[in-house]
């Protein structure tokens, strides 16, 4: 198999990668109280000493009472959790590699298994997470103006401390695309609407912020999702029109790099194409995208918390792709979460030593 195409550099704004490969953000829920420990700054410098050309962190969440879901998912504000993270980015650095927070707000969310809550309601367009399903409230014009400014707050820190970019979370049913979903934004004010188009205001509020605190020469990232975790056929945007309201606003916006997230790469993103959902985005934006879904694994990554396990798979799809100019980067999860080598097997051509993945691989950092 020949991935020459995943290993040439790429160069844009901070972004200087030696490879196309990014390692994709994912949960750990190893930061007890918020704040990145040791094991988490090692966790990340052995994927930059792996040969990772980029790595974007787990969710990690803004200065907002409530904000996360979970106790030890790390915040990216405080003396002590910012502490944290310039150790992460130090022993990246060190390790040869380049990385970007990914900075979140989960929005209206179920309560943690543990009973743990946090210190105010949970919070959303809505007090919904999805149809029928209700656990906070609407926000007010003051805790959306406060959630703006912490976004950018958070970016503007992710800057001092080091760090080579940001991905803004806008995927997967959390604060800002509980925004862009009719179904959880009923709002009648300026940040609601019966269009997609309307609804980006929130989104596009934010990435203007963020773009405003950290200047135009920096590296800026968002990751997006047709699909809801609650409904995984669901699309955002119906078509190739619906699809440029929604993305245009947010590159005018400020956006680099658009973070195309599927549950299956090489699945097409509307009936008449086969290009998948970063392939529709460079064609409609012209910015930078990042594919992701299921690469190099045969099963997805839902899968896997219901016990599924996966095997590794061939990546001549992709690379058929990559060369086609579908898409510039490409997001690797499971995989690198399970073997911090994988990168330097694929260059090296040693498949044979590829592992599979199963969900006991969630319950530590190796």
């Amino acid at each position: 198999m020949n991935t020459n195409s995943l290993f040439k550099p790429f160069s844009l704004k901070t972004l200087n990668t030696k490879n196309r490969i990014v390692m994709a953000p994912m949960t750990r829920s190893f930061s007890p109280g918020g704040v990145p420990t040791d094991d988490v700054a090692a966790y990340y410098a052995k994927r930059a000493a792996g040969e990772v050309g980029l790595i974007l962190s787990e969710g990690t969440v803004i200065d907002r009472p409530s904000s996360s879901a979970d106790p030890n998912i790390p915040h990216f504000y405080g003396n002590e959790a910012l502490a944290g993270w310039q150790k992460v980015i130090n022993d990246v650095h060190t390790a040869g590699g380049q990385m970007g927070p990914q900075i979140w707000h989960q929005g209206i969310h179920a309560n943690h298994a543990s009973g743990w809550l946090p210190s105010a309601p949970f919070e959303g367009p809505s007090s919904f997470n999805s149809p029928g399903f209700e656990n906070g409230v609407a926000m007010t014009d003051s805790a959306i103006a406060d959630t703006i400014a912490a976004f950018g707050k958070a970016a503007a820190d992710a800057k001092a401390l080091g760090f080579d970019t940001v991905e803004i979370h806008g995927a997967h049913q959390y604060l800002i695309d509980q925004f862009f979903w009719d179904a959880t934004n009923t709002r009648t004010d300026i940040y609601g609407g019966k269009t997609l188009a309307e609804r980006t205001r929130f989104g596009v509020e934010v990435i203007k912020e963020v773009r405003k605190r950290v200047g135009e020469d920096f590296a800026l990232i968002i990751r997006l999702s047709q699909f809801k975790p609650s409904a995984y056929d669901f699309k955002l945007a119906k078509n190739e029109n619906e699809m440029e309201q929604w993305l245009t606003p947010l590159a005018d916006a400020g956006i680099d790099i658009f973070h195309c997230s599927q549950r299956r790469f090489w699945e097409p993103e509307f009936e008449g194409s086969d290009l998948n959902f970063a392939g529709w985005a460079k064609k409609i934006t012209g910015k930078a995208t990042i594919s992701v879904g299921s690469v190099g694994l045969d099963g997805d990554f839902f899968g896997a918390f219901a016990g599924q396990s996966s095997q590794p798979s061939p990546l001549d799809e992709l690379v058929r792709r990559m060369d086609r100019g579908d898409f510039d980067l490409v997001a690797v999860g499971r995989p690198l979460l399970a073997d911090a080598d994988w990168v330097e097997k694929i260059k090296n051509n040693r498949a044979e030593e590829l592992r599979g993945f199963s969900k006991e691989a969630l319950m530590e950092l190796v």
